[in-house]
């Protein structure tokens, strides 16, 4: 039992086992419980215990938040995702078995549901919409680089302790100012560094010229932007050589995605520069996870704070583990990590009742507790953000940056403050409508796959749709 709950990990004890080496019986003595007991942990037959969680923990060095934590690979949201697609509608696979796939066999789910993303981007929308010679790209480039991303939890210790390291050796383990890493850019790497006006830099923020060893940064970045654009340039020259491997150790299925993922992973360093780890954890609990003071103490905007918070994963130190988001007025999510369970959807956007959206209509941080078909309950709060546009005239862009995590690690939030956590008003939200069973929805703009439509023509109901 943990905070009430039964804990069935059948799936990820198989796998750390396995991981290990060990065999049922020789694990069954590791731990003092016997080979059958250990095969119906393993089959999910009986709960894990407090004592042998402890003793797992204890005899593997495994940390506890990884071990019962939502498992990497695909969830029973994920394959409810898939299976909703017309294409299985004759199929009807209740709730209970997609359920049972993602527990027991979590790699088989993340292959179906790999699978059916590459069916997806080659079936053309309409039928005869693309000539038979014109080939589709059977991987999305950033759809693979995203997955790739949140396999890992956001989290890569090896930038993490590397750009450390450089921090330490600069300017101490706080970063407040960016002078170290211009200082190391210009003397080690040789590279000079200009602020120039917008309309040199054609639809961009920065460039670096390799050949004049010459980097532009746009007038257009503010400070926080200006700050990562040096760190991003200073992060490819000083660890090209890590970044390399392990972009080849993620296995990218082509050039384009793994270029992307060394950009991906540059970016983590910059951000790793910018707020080394063990000082960015421990001002993050200091401060309760208050994002804006947490972004001035590092020199940071309130979206690389945010994304960086999704990277705490480090054993022996990690932080409340947060998913993150990044969407536009229109709902289109352009950033989403997974640094913990998120409720979105791999295949849709957000929930309208999500009040990420709301961020658009106030200044501030706006809170919410939002609650899952499933029952699961998550603490989200959100901010607008606004990013230059890299062309003169053009207007601003304005963003939402959305933070969440399972409503257990509120009581460390500041933004959680005030609220009654053990009786919270939350506001039911689905993964999007197409998978959300929730009958009275007055914000529903399609009915859920698989339903049949209940039509009333002698009445105007106030919900859109009504189904059986």
């Amino acid at each position: 039992m943990l905070d009430g709950r039964k804990l069935y990990l059948g799936a990820r004890l198989k796998r750390l086992r396995r991981e290990l080496g060990l065999s049922q019986t020789r694990m069954a003595e590791e731990l003092g419980v016997s080979p059958s007991y250990l095969n119906h942990l393993e089959r999910n037959q009986r709960p894990l215990t407090a004592q042998v969680l402890v003793r797992i923990t204890r005899t593997y060095d495994v940390d506890v938040r990884a071990l019962t934590e939502e498992q990497e690979g695909a969830s029973a949201n994920d394959l409810a995702q898939v299976f909703a697609d017309p294409f299985f509608g004759d199929l009807s696979i209740p709730r209970a078995e997609l359920t049972e796939a993602a527990d027991h066999a979590p790699a088989v789910a993340e292959a179906i549901v790999r699978l059916y993303r590459s069916f997806q981007q080659q079936r053309p929308a309409e039928p005869g919409a693309l000539p038979a010679h014109v080939a589709r790209p059977q991987i999305d480039p950033a759809d693979w680089v995203g997955e790739h991303l949140n396999s890992q939890r956001n989290h890569f210790p090896e930038l993490d302790e590397a750009a450390e390291a450089l921090a330490d050796e600069l300017r101490g383990a706080e970063s407040e100012s960016i002078g170290g890493l211009l200082g190391r850019l210009a003397g080690e790497q040789g590279v000079a560094v200009r602020i120039v006006p917008e309309d040199v830099l054609e639809n961009a923020f920065s460039h670096y010229d390799y050949h004049r060893r010459r980097l532009q940064i746009s007038v257009l970045l503010s400070t926080p932007g200006r700050s990562f654009a040096v760190a991003y340039q200073l992060a490819l020259l000083e660890f090209g050589e890590l970044i390399d491997a392990l972009a080849s150790r993620a296995g990218p299925p082509d050039p384009t995605s793994r270029r992307l993922l060394r950009v991906a992973l540059a970016n983590y360093a910059a951000a790793a520069l910018m707020m080394p780890y063990e000082a960015f954890h421990a001002a993050a609990e200091a401060l309760a996870y208050d994002v804006e003071p947490l972004a001035r103490r590092f020199g940071a905007s309130f979206e690389q704070a945010a994304q960086r918070l999704s990277s705490l994963n480090r054993p022996g130190a990690r932080g409340v583990p947060f998913f993150m988001v990044r969407t536009d007025a229109a709902g289109n999510l352009s950033k989403r990590f997974a640094g913990g369970g998120a409720p979105f959807s791999r295949f849709a956007g957000l929930c309208p009742r999500w009040n990420v959206h709301g961020a658009f209509r106030t200044a501030g941080v706006v809170t919410q507790v939002i609650e899952m078909p499933d029952g699961e309950r998550f603490f989200a709060f959100a901010r607008r953000v606004a990013r230059p546009a890299p062309i003169a005239g053009e207007e601003e862009r304005e963003l939402a940056v959305g933070l969440g995590c399972d409503l257990r690690y509120a009581g460390r939030l500041a933004y959680a403050r005030g609220l009654d956590l053990q009786n919270p008003r939350a506001q039911p939200v689905g993964p999007g409508c197409t998978l959300c069973e929730r009958r009275r929805c007055p914000q529903r703009a399609a009915p859920p796959a698989g339903r049949s439509l209940r039509v009333d023509e002698f009445a105007r109901p106030a919900t859109p749709y009504d189904f059986g």
